[in-house]
């Protein structure tokens, strides 16, 4: 099941609210990130990512999380300066968001997408086509630059 986000409101970084349509016109990786996760290394991964697809119109954007294992207990300014030393990232990160139980944007809307149920743990993948239609969902174990993930990306791409 493809769900739309375009209508979906976050808070940025800075705090401001803004919905997914802002974004219209890109294909989109969301991501619930966490600094001290096993997963963690993958900060790298969408990065290169980013970096390799970001002139064809794709982003990653990035939610930190501490619902799971309380991986993610640090400031946004923390998270954004452990993001950029540790692995050079330097994708859009947003406020923090919760993935399980009291689930706020965008994954009370992205946990419809097949299969369809909360987020099991940090850096589960969503991507999200330039309409705004959440086209597929990668659990934490799926590399971001694993084949099967770069050729989902591809095909929207072109």
């Amino acid at each position: 099941m493809s769900v739309n986000i375009s209508k979906v409101e976050v808070f940025s970084f800075e705090n401001e609210k803004i919905t997914f349509d802002h974004f219209r016109g890109d294909v989109l990786l969301i991501v619930n990130v966490a600094s001290k996760c096993g997963f963690t290394k993958q900060y790298q991964g969408l990065q290169n990512l980013q970096d390799k697809y970001e002139s064809q119109g794709f982003r990653v954007l990035g939610f930190p999380c501490n619902d799971f294992g309380n991986q993610e207990p640090g400031e946004l300014e923390e998270i954004k300066q452990f993001c950029s030393i540790s692995y050079g990232a330097n994708f859009q990160l947003f406020q923090k968001v919760h993935g399980k139980g009291k689930t706020t944007e965008p994954f009370t809307t992205l946990n419809k997408v097949i299969p369809a149920g909360d987020i099991e743990w940090n850096f589960e993948k969503f991507l999200i086509d330039r309409k705004g239609e959440a086209i597929a969902r990668f659990k934490s174990s799926v590399e971001p630059e694993s084949l099967e993930m770069t050729n989902a990306i591809e095909k929207l791409l072109h």
